[in-house]
């Protein structure tokens, strides 16, 4: 039985990502990957140029080496315009693999963003923000990795040297991506803010099969998020957090805060504090164990992880650290294990006067 589940968590794992993760990577630290979340955080940041890391590894206690593992790296920077406004430029590129196959996608792509201010003064302001990328990725796989039913040895194994009667010409293809963003933010003060934005991602829904004959669209993604940090007047904050992502028929939503800690009081211009927080995941791909809804995964919604956080930021740098505890049916075979993040951030600031108080992302 429990080889059985074993088998049956593959088997979810490895559909769920060919129809749905497969095309869109996502991070459980959606807040500490701006440019990934949306086009419209380009430049939205309290220095001038940002640095950011990511790295996420899962489904580890179940693949082994053959986990699904993705990484990110991005550089953006904010260029004054006017009395108030910013241009913001960026470049992002990053990394997925998946499985026994390899299945894998690599991209690279450039975003911009215009800040307006809509009201108010340096340390209390409304921005709206507008913001389009484009980029090229590539997607492959190792067919010669893959293991067919006319290869099956008859005593419960492989023997790869038979022939799988299979035949793919085509292991990689390259498609243009293009996506757009709208942001909303209010600073209330130095401490204090609150932001609201949505990016419509694949709008050209590049073709996704290795099949050239076969027509293959890229579901087109909306994404809707909001945040805020809210210091009040003492060393303790909350930073709460949330993202709903719609791709096809799929849907996925990401919601939880953080306890902020400040550690230092910012004079001379030293900042440190500390994030811990708590956040659930929740989806609507039906449990490859409840078989009642296993012909219905898109209408039903439950609990896929939920996920600990912590956050610590010092100066220019800020380092964070999240681990997903499973608690779907697919628990049953993982053992609550799900996936580990760490990211990095670093921002450089310059001499300018003007500086607008922005989100910390």
């Amino acid at each position: 039985m429990k080889q059985l589940k074993t088998f049956l968590l593959l088997c979810a794992i490895t559909f769920s990502y060919l129809s749905v993760q497969a095309q869109d990577i996502h991070f459980s630290q959606f807040y500490m990957s701006p440019l990934n979340l949306n086009p419209a955080l380009t430049g939205v940041m309290n220095s001038e140029v940002r640095v950011v890391g990511n790295y996420r590894n899962q489904w580890a206690s179940v693949l082994k080496s053959n986990a699904f593992s993705t990484y990110s790296a991005s550089y953006d920077q904010k260029i004054p315009v006017g009395r108030y406004d910013y241009f913001g430029i960026g470049g992002t590129f990053w990394g997925d693999k998946a499985g026994q196959l390899d299945f894998k996608t690599l991209q690279a792509k450039m975003s911009a963003s215009y800040s307006k201010r809509m009201g108010g003064y340096r340390s209390k302001s409304h921005y709206l923000v507008v913001g389009v990328e484009g980029g090229i990725a590539q997607r492959s796989i190792d067919f010669e990795r893959a293991q067919w039913a006319s290869q099956h040895d008859g005593e419960g194994g492989f023997d790869g040297s038979l022939s799988s009667g299979e035949n793919f010409a085509n292991d990689n293809f390259i498609f243009p991506d293009f996506s757009a963003g709208l942001l909303w933010f209010t600073v209330f003060n130095e401490r204090s803010n609150f932001y609201i934005g949505s990016a419509f991602s694949h709008l050209n829904r590049a073709g996704q099969s290795f099949d050239p004959e076969t027509d293959l669209p890229l579901y087109s993604k909306f994404t809707v998020h909001a945040g805020g940090e809210f210091m009040g007047g003492g060393k303790i904050g909350l930073v709460p957090g949330v993202v709903a992502l719609f791709q096809g028929p799929s849907f996925e939503l990401n919601a939880g805060a953080s306890l902020k800690f400040l550690l230092s009081n910012g004079k001379r211009g030293d900042h440190q504090s500390f994030q811990l927080g708590l956040w659930t995941r929740l989806a609507n791909r039906a449990s490859p164990f409840d078989q009642d809804n296993a012909t219905d995964a898109n209408t039903t919604i439950w609990a896929d992880a939920v996920i600990v956080s912590t956050r610590f930021d010092y100066n220019n740098f800020g380092l964070g650290f999240s681990y997903d505890l499973n608690v779907s049916d697919l628990s049953q075979a993982s053992n609550g294990n799900g996936a580990f993040e760490f990211s990095i951030i670093y921002h450089i600031k310059g001499e300018e006067k003007r500086d607008v108080y922005c989100p910390n992302f």
